[in-house]
């Protein structure tokens, strides 16, 4: 039984065998030679609102063969006070396995630990694995692999997505770049912690100069829709568009994880100018964590 709870407590081994085995997932997929979680019955229990991560997950469970069940935080005692440890004991005894997205990294690690059943983080405040598997997956089967290579991340580097790029740079060899305000940049803690080439500066441009890959996500993260005036102000000209393109190296990928907010993280033009690249990233959720789901039974 495994948990994929955080890129930084992920083996690069295992790193490795999703990746690897997602090629296989998304080759055979509507014809796979065997159904590893036939039998079973997953949750996903999701505090915040999803479109591809609960599709993708949902569609992926079913065919590996699983039984699903979607629970929101208020279908559930959870959205009571009910403690997750509790309610963890309670599923561990009926289920064969979750899919947890949620606010807090504190919630999935106790989930794993007092359900012992196999737990994925569906995304957390401070990491969001799966789609950084699914990014690191999508840029080498467009373009090789991903070790030597320059990550350009673009915008709120003190958020999710950036901490599980970070930790995935340390493991697998690649340089991340992270531009963002002053106040919006990762702590050093984080990032003595993951090691690795990680280069964090306020210079959009600088950090895009011959990257191989442009990558941004929105300003307003689920939960921070208070602070979204201030926000708008603070992160106004962190935007991908096609001038920042130009100093990429010729032929570099852009992505976003969406949703999109065009004018906003990434301009109307650049946006669909990469769209295919973008909504592959999309697709590839599916493969990926099927991959996922097969390593965490095997």
């Amino acid at each position: 039984m495994k948990h994929l709870l955080s890129l930084e407590k992920l083996p690069r081994a295992d790193f490795e065998t999703i990746l690897r085995d997602a090629t296989g997932f998304k080759r055979e997929r509507g014809a796979h030679p065997t159904q590893p979680l036939a039998g079973q019955t997953w949750a996903l229990i999701f505090s915040k609102s999803s479109t591809r991560t609960r599709v993708s997950f949902e569609t992926g469970l079913r065919e590996l063969g699983a039984g699903v069940m979607f629970l929101n935080a208020n279908d559930i005692q959870l959205g009571r006070g009910e403690p997750i440890k509790d309610t963890a004991r309670v599923l561990g005894r009926m289920i064969h396995g979750a899919v947890i997205r949620t606010f807090a990294q504190s919630d999935v690690e106790d989930f794993a630990i007092y359900s012992k059943i196999p737990t994925i983080n569906a995304l957390t405040d401070e990491e969001h694995p799966c789609q950084v598997l699914t990014d690191i997956f999508t840029f080498e089967e467009l373009r090789g692999p991903i070790a030597g290579k320059v990550v350009a991340f673009i915008g709120d580097g003190a958020c999710n997505m950036p901490a599980s790029w970070i930790f995935a740079a340390a493991k697998l060899g690649f340089e991340l770049r992270i531009a963002a305000p002053k106040a919006f940049q990762p702590a050093a803690e984080c990032l003595k912690r993951a090691g690795g080439k990680i280069i964090v500066t306020e210079d959009l441009l600088s950090a895009a100069t011959g990257a191989d890959l442009l990558y941004t996500d929105v300003w307003v993260s689920m939960g921070k829709e208070a602070e979204a005036a201030e926000r708008l102000k603070i992160f106004a000209g962190y935007q991908i568009n096609q001038k920042l393109v130009e100093r990429a190296k010729p032929g570099a990928l852009v992505m976003h994880c969406l949703p999109a907010y065009r004018g906003k993280e990434i301009d109307a033009a650049t946006f669909e100018a990469h769209a295919d690249t973008i909504f592959t990233q999309a697709e590839n959720r599916l493969h990926v964590q099927k991959s996922i789901l097969n390593w965490a039974v095997s």
